[in-house]
């Protein structure tokens, strides 16, 4: 049996993104299970969207790799925590190989994930527009940083056999395998909007066809079991690392044995509209002895019942928010629910459904607020403290987070805020009022899990 820290793994990387990094990436999870291997799949970076393609194609919970959000100790841990029981696991990058958080150096970068996990590279590579110069390019990320392997090439959108030729000619030259390729004229139907792909979560048999699709482009134009021989090559994780965990209940003391101890009910928001979240965040929250039961504020009238606390992540409100209007009946749940002082946990599209209104439309009113679509993406990491003590954290609390969204909140009066920004943001953000924070910065919870138990015992005693 094949030891936990060497698993098989693989990072697929580019030289920029709009290579082709998630057809690929996805198409060999979903062909690798297809020969009836159990497939880990990993994202490096932020990203809510592709993880979830990831475990269409799985099977499995698609996991994140964010050296900024979690700090580089807990990379593989994580790792290893998502490929515990697997034959392989497949880490699809972010952005170009070296690219990572802006002025940081190799800090997020795909390339930095991949020295931490001592994983091989395949570079995926857009080769419509180039033939021998795919040497000279592939020779400089090839050569860049010594600590990085890139172990083979797969040649995305490759126009013709003579094509072909010239590229593997070129390439050969250079001494580095081409391990795939893809044709040009092969293209997979993945539509895109402001913020990316469209979630699997909205596409229902759509996103399944479009995953298989990549299976087929990945299996017909790619050596899996050169793929494979690489991935072997891997070997033992550096540095010996165990497998993260949510940990044990208590880090406080029980009046009752822990068996005895009440199981609060934690509704977490899902569905078309809310689709953003780290599998860690409900593990953590279940781990911390809290009942987690989700729900769809499309769908669903009322909050589960006995609902103690509330965690509404990230998403897409803006695009249903008339759906989300319409449902009144919730609306007026979750309000009742942030009167009563229960422990509320709202991430960007869960700051939008808070407030009075979203682009005109009512939404549940516990905020004194109002949002609507603006013409500027914010995007990027942050560096927080906790300026208030919150249901999530005690004042001068630091975490590291990240804004990705094309809205505006325009706050009224008598809440206090969540974060404030470190440098260079230097700003207040996010409201805390009785039990409820609420803010447009995404967290990740594995890198303080002081987060979710705090907020379990909050649930616990409200």
């Amino acid at each position: 049996m094949t030891s936990p820290s060497s698993v098989p793994r693989l990072v697929v990387a580019a030289p920029s993104s709009g290579s082709g990094k998630t057809t690929v990436a996805t198409g060999l999870m979903a062909a690798f299970a297809g020969r009836g291997l159990a497939v880990s799949p990993h994202k490096v970076g932020p990203d809510y969207i592709d993880p979830g393609y990831h475990a269409l194609a799985t099977g499995r919970p698609g996991r994140n790799l964010d050296a900024y959000l979690c700090g580089a100790e807990l990379v593989a841990p994580l790792f290893l925590h998502g490929a515990s029981g697997c034959d392989i696991a497949v880490v699809e990058g972010v952005m170009g190989l070296y690219d990572g958080a802006a002025g940081e150096g190799e800090l997020a970068s795909t390339a930095q994930v991949a020295k931490l996990l001592g994983a091989p590279v395949v570079l995926v590579v857009d080769a419509s527009s180039q033939s021998r110069s795919v040497a000279a390019l592939v020779h400089g990320f090839v050569s860049w940083d010594p600590g990085v392997r890139v172990g083979g090439v797969i040649l995305n959108k490759v126009g013709s056999d003579r094509h072909e030729a010239l590229l593997r000619e070129a390439l050969d030259a250079a001494g580095v395998p081409v391990l795939g390729v893809v044709r040009r004229a092969a293209p997979v139907e993945v539509p895109s909007r402001h913020l990316g792909l469209v979630p699997v979560a909205e596409r229902g048999g759509q996103a399944v066809d479009a995953v298989a699709a990549m299976a087929g482009l990945v299996a017909g134009g790619c050596d899996l079991d050169a793929l494979m021989a690489l991935a072997r090559s891997a070997g033992p994780l550096p540095g010996g690392s165990a497998p993260w965990t949510p940990g044990p209940v208590p880090t406080y003391r029980p009046t009752r044995p822990a068996d005895k101890l009440p199981k609060p009910r934690v509704a977490v928001a899902g569905g078309s509209a809310f689709t953003f979240s780290y599998a860690e965040h409900t593990e953590l929250l279940a781990a911390a002895g809290a009942e987690v039961v989700p729900f769809d504020p499309l769908r669903d009238e009322e909050l589960p019942e006995d609902t103690a606390g509330l965690v509404i992540g990230g998403g897409f409100p803006e695009v249903y928010a008339a759906e989300l209007s319409a449902n009144e009946t919730l609306r007026k749940s979750v309000a009742e629910l942030a009167v009563r002082g229960a422990p509320v946990a709202a991430e960007c599209a869960g700051l939008l459904y808070l407030c009075r209104e979203l682009d005109g439309m009512p939404m549940c009113g516990v905020l004194d607020a109002t949002a609507r679509m603006g013409e500027r993406l914010t995007l990027g990491y942050r560096d927080a403290v906790a300026v208030s003590d919150s249901a999530l954290a005690a004042a001068g609390t630091r975490l590291r987070g990240h804004e990705f969204h094309r809205t505006v909140v325009e706050p009224g009066a008598g809440a206090a805020a969540a974060w404030g920004m470190r440098a260079p943001e230097r700003r207040l953000e996010g409201f805390v009022q009785q039990g409820v924070h609420a803010s447009y910065l995404h967290t990740h919870w594995a890198s303080e899990p002081g987060v979710a138990r705090r907020f379990v015992e909050r649930c616990r005693t409200s």
